[in-house]
């Protein structure tokens, strides 16, 4: 997805159409849209003549491109979990595991880097009320995998706002929601993560659109992307001025919120009075 978005600015910038790009690899127009929106798997020769057709002679931003194209082709450790999974999401998780920064807010539930197992156990029997105890815990087993990436040796920054409503929407009994604001609580002290709560004292805010994620990426060259997850498909958002928009809400909502010790403070108090 993220070598399609490149390679559409790419070809956007040159002026060539889809139609004089796929004929430039032997292929439809269709092709180069499937291509563009990463559905389709990448043959090294045709990355290599787009790149060629758009102007593409720096050998450097070339290699860069290559390897991409040859990474998007390799399956996914998540890959294994795909029985278990809506088809949009292995995708996310792909992006996730390449991001260096992360920017989420959440209304509905504790993201879910941030969840106890227990927890997490919750919202999908909440979440997927006739899957088999089997499946169930396929997919709380991925989302614990999905948290190593925080403790990892290059893990990204992690920068996200909770709503207090996800907060005191129970999942789970007492202990579990006692056990989970208890580990919010430590996992705010690391170093990569910066979490704060929106009280509802706070009133309206910017997040009234609902929750949604930013993915940064390492290389310099490749854009952001919005994720919004819906009931039955996720959108992923790489156009400058659509990402601006998410930024500009959670920026909002990061300086109007109490600050992380301050956060901190305050689920502190919601476990006093779980």
């Amino acid at each position: 997805m993220l070598l399609g978005s490149q390679l559409r600015r790419l070809r956007e910038a040159r002026g060539i159409t889809r139609e004089a790009a796929g004929y430039s690899i032997r292929a439809s127009e269709s092709k180069i849209s499937r291509m563009e929106l990463g559905r389709v798997s990448f043959k090294t020769r045709d990355v290599e003549d787009l790149l060629t057709l758009y102007g593409i002679t720096d050998e450097r931003e070339r290699a860069s491109l290559v390897s991409l194209a040859k990474e998007a082709n390799v399956a996914g450790w998540w890959h294994s979990y795909s029985d278990v999974l809506p088809s949009w999401f292995p995708t996310y998780v792909g992006l996730e595991g390449a991001a260096s920064l992360l920017r989420a807010y959440e209304v509905q539930f504790v993201h879910g880097l941030l969840q106890t197992e227990d927890y997490a156990r919750a919202v999908v029997r909440r979440g997927m009320k006739t899957a088999s105890d089997a499946d169930v815990e396929r997919r709380v087993a991925l989302r614990l995998e999905r948290q190593k990436y925080l403790v990892a040796e290059n893990a990204p920054e992690f920068h996200v706002v909770l709503d207090e409503a996800a907060l005191r929407r129970p999942y789970g009994d007492r202990a579990v929601m006692r056990g989970q604001l208890r580990h919010l609580i430590d996992v705010s002290e690391r170093p990569n993560v910066r979490l704060q709560v929106v009280p509802f004292s706070m009133g309206g805010h910017s997040g009234e659109s609902g929750a949604f994620t930013i993915l940064s990426f390492p290389e310099p060259d490749l854009s952001d992307v919005v994720y919004l997850e819906q009931l039955t498909s996720a959108l992923y958002l790489d156009k400058p001025e659509d990402v601006a928009h998410y930024e500009k809400a959670l920026k909002e909502l990061q300086h109007d919120s109490p600050g992380p010790a301050e956060s901190r403070d305050l689920l502190r108090g919601l476990l006093q009075l779980s």
